[in-house]
């Protein structure tokens, strides 16, 4: 028997969300087991429990969720035995699992509408929040998560543009991985919509506001109304949406997430090398995913900043 405090530290390696799915997952389980020992079960046991959730609907995903699950608690050889590998090529074959997308749209959709939000210092709090998060979100490929977390003592600003680190945990920090680093040029050609020039205004602005409540958040993104708290996933979210929305952008179609998909496509649409594309946005070197999905006639480039550019249509020099 594994020692309470020892589960609770293995346990902390999940991320919250994770947690969340694994519970209902594991829910389920315990119901199907109806009373009966859940860690003590055969394979038999296992393949009967995921061919009934298959049957009531459950997709490719949700049902790899629930083996995790169950690897979790009962056996991390569960996903290396021969006959559940048999039966997720099964299921696979039957129900596979397909991309959210088909199709994206065009980031100049967004950023011509957001263009014509300047001079910065006749924008709202609001609006000038808004148009920072899709800058931000545009032309660094970043989840949603990881611009919350970007944090002001680590935004340096260099002759070139600005380079960000980002020191808490993300979603794909592992030990050995270094930490992600988000680097932006200014755009002198095209100040409207230039993420470092954006980003040291609102810096400036909200100084006061900082100083004005005794929060003085350490977090770049804070709220548009007092107590000014650092903003958190779900308001950044709604303004990526609302931002979408009022450019045209088809709501019902496409989460706020989408950024990350719109952008990544049109830097590999304009040449931009694989490589390239998953440095930018995180990934690993190595995602066969993203290249089978998006082969085109790659271009070479040493210039650290040519993502960002490339998604905003800026000229290198």
């Amino acid at each position: 028997m594994i020692p309470e405090d020892t589960i609770e530290v293995m346990i902390s390696s999940l991320s919250v969300n994770t947690i969340k799915q694994y519970s209902v997952a594991l829910n389920k389980w315990w119901i199907f087991c109806k009373g009966e020992n859940i860690f003590d079960v055969s394979i038999t046991k296992i393949l009967e429990f995921l061919t009934e959730q298959f049957k009531t609907g459950s997709s490719y995903t949700s049902l790899n969720t629930t083996r995790s699950a169950l690897s979790l608690i009962l056996s991390c050889e569960i996903g290396i035995d021969p006959q559940i590998k048999r039966f997720f090529k099964g299921i696979f074959k039957l129900r596979p699992s397909r991309p959210k997308y088909n199709d994206t749209w065009d980031p100049a959709i967004v950023l011509n509408h957001i263009e014509k939000w300047y001079p910065l210092q006749d924008l709202s709090f609001l609006k000038l929040t808004k148009k920072l998060v899709m800058l931000l979100a545009l032309t660094s490929a970043q989840r949603i998560q990881t611009l919350s977390l970007i944090r002001l003592n680590n935004i340096q600003f260099v002759e070139a543009g600005v380079n960000i680190e980002i020191s808490d945990l993300l979603k794909t920090s592992k030990p050995g991985k270094q930490q992600m680093c988000i680097t932006l040029p200014y755009f002198l050609a095209k100040p409207e919509i230039c993420p470092v020039t954006t980003l040291q205004y609102y810096i400036n602005y909200t100084k006061t506001l900082r100083k004005v409540e005794f929060n003085n958040t350490e977090m770049l993104l804070i709220s548009v109304k007092k107590p000014y708290n650092y903003a958190s996933r779900q308001t950044i979210s709604r303004w990526i949406k609302q931002t979408m929305k009022d450019s045209g952008i088809d709501i019902k179609r496409f989460t706020p997430h989408s950024t990350r998909h719109a952008a990544t496509s049109r830097a590999c649409r304009e040449g931009v090398t694989l490589d390239t594309i998953f440095r930018s946005a995180g990934w690993s070197i190595g995602s066969k995913v993203f290249a089978n999905h998006y082969n085109r006639p790659l271009i070479k480039s040493n210039d650290k900043y040519i993502f960002a550019k490339t998604v905003c249509n800026i000229e290198s020099h």
